[in-house]
């Protein structure tokens, strides 16, 4: 599987996948479980993010991881270790592992390693109910197990059983040309011992678009039955043949309509014609894979005069007006400074600028030599601090505090407290030079200020 390499990036089968389809079944599952128990890929974390919290996909990077390999082949030599047809629990297996490489931190990267490499294993048949199979043991050994697989695998067969609700049975696995076209003729309902087809008249549809003629389905069925064809299959399949390419669909960029047949056939002989991609549709109409554009100049330099169309067939009147942009506003000037301030921008600058000038240096009553120098935040009880704004409240004066805010910034402010109630005080602040409201089990402590600063 690889990319295809377009700017449209699309995944794709490489020819390989076509060789090893054309392998056995037993050497495609040796080649299969070979490439499987090596691999450093790890399916197990698509879904999951990585550490810039984009989602792992299947098909893209960051998927590899260096241990898996080695965890992989350690938890089937665990395996192995036991008799023949022993099926541990996967928590043993996974604290044994647990055991022999103790986890350092919090990283449980090898336990789920392990998991996936259980859960893997069980998938692609290398155990069977928690026990290492036969050719599993042989894989582990570097052995080839294609020898102990061949004869516990079905023969392909080369034959279905259709039969009259429109389905065919598959009783065993289908030879590749076989199973190719039933795929593309009938859909599958169901998988087990045998294998269900379904025969749709979207499935009919479908062969007949692959290129498959009515007469080909029919004389396709009727080798590869055991039982009679159907009536009602073979009436399906006569019923969409018989509607199937009536309308038909295809591309083209533009396209040359003329009156006289004549003329176009002339077109159409000219040489110079050829790299225009044209093709007749009708008596008057032929269709082109250049763009109008040019093909109104390619036939143009043939010396004609054609003429452009549009989509209701009226002639396009091509002006000589110049080309313009869209009208858009005209873009605000850039001035070369800042604009020159006026009365009211200055005053709001002083009376910042004395705001925080006064948060800053002004001096709190200190209420006891040991509490600390200025400008550290004060320290004061909840009691206190509740008794001294309501105080400043009711005589209308200013108190200096410690606050910390929901971010845990911590700042000091001088504050002139209004109202106090519901557990939040609203005041001036003197440092935003706006009223606000705080809360008081934010505040750290409250202060005084000194009485030259009041």
């Amino acid at each position: 599987l690889a990319s295809d390499g377009e700017a449209d990036e699309r995944y794709a089968p490489t020819p390989a996948f076509d060789d090893w389809c054309e392998l056995p079944p037993a050497e495609r599952w040796t080649v299969l479980v070979r490439a499987w128990l090596p691999a450093t890929r790890t399916s197990g974390l698509v879904g999951e993010q990585d550490a810039k919290a984009r989602t792992l996909s299947a098909l893209g990077p960051d998927l590899d991881r260096s241990a898996a390999p080695e965890v992989r082949r350690r938890v089937l030599e665990l395996l192995a270790a036991l008799p023949e047809g022993g099926s541990p629990d996967a928590e043993a297996v996974l604290d044994r592992l647990a055991w022999e490489r103790p986890v350092r931190g919090t990283s449980d990267l090898r336990t789920r390693l392990a998991r996936w490499a259980l859960t893997e294993a069980e998938v692609l048949g290398v155990t069977g109910r928690g026990a290492l199979s036969g050719p599993g043991r042989a894989l582990l050994a570097h052995e080839d197990p294609t020898p102990l697989l061949a004869p516990l695998l079905p023969e392909p067969v080369d034959h279905v059983l259709l039969q009259a609700d429109l389905t065919a049975v598959a009783p065993g696995p289908l030879r590749r040309p076989l199973g190719d076209t039933l795929a593309v003729l009938a859909d599958v309902e169901s998988k087990g011992g045998a294998t269900v087809y379904r025969f749709t008249p979207g499935s009919v549809r479908r062969a007949l678009d692959a290129g498959h003629a009515a007469a080909d389905l029919h004389a396709f069925l009727k080798e590869h039955s055991r039982t009679p064809v159907p009536q009602p299959l073979a009436y399906l399949i006569d019923d969409v043949a018989r509607r199937h390419g009536h309308l038909r669909v295809g591309a083209a960029s533009s396209y040359v309509r003329c009156d006289d047949d004549a003329m176009l056939g002339e077109i159409l002989a000219d040489k110079r014609s050829a790299g225009l991609g044209l093709r007749r549709l009708a008596p008057t109409v032929l269709a082109a894979q250049a763009e109008p554009t040019t093909l109104l100049e390619g036939l143009r330099a043939m010396g004609y005069a054609p003429a452009a169309e549009s989509l209701t067939g009226d002639v396009l009147v091509a002006r000589a007006d110049a080309h313009r942009a869209p009208a858009r506003s005209a873009p605000v000037p850039v001035p070369d400074g800042p604009p020159v301030p006026d009365a009211t921008l200055l005053t709001a600058a002083v009376r910042a600028i004395r705001a925080g000038d006064l948060a800053a240096t002004a001096v709190r009553k200190e209420p006891t030599p040991s509490t600390g120098t200025p400008g550290e935040l004060p320290r004061t009880s909840a009691a206190e601090t509740l008794a001294t704004v309501q105080a400043a409240a009711l005589t209308g004066s200013a108190v200096w505090i410690g606050y910390v805010n929901a971010d845990g910034a911590a700042s000091q402010r001088v504050i002139a407290p209004v109202r106090v109630e519901g557990g939040f005080v609203t005041g001036y602040d003197h440092t935003a030079d706006e009223v606000r409201t705080y809360a008081l089990h934010r505040i750290t402590g409250v202060a005084e200020l000194a009485e030259d600063q009041v």
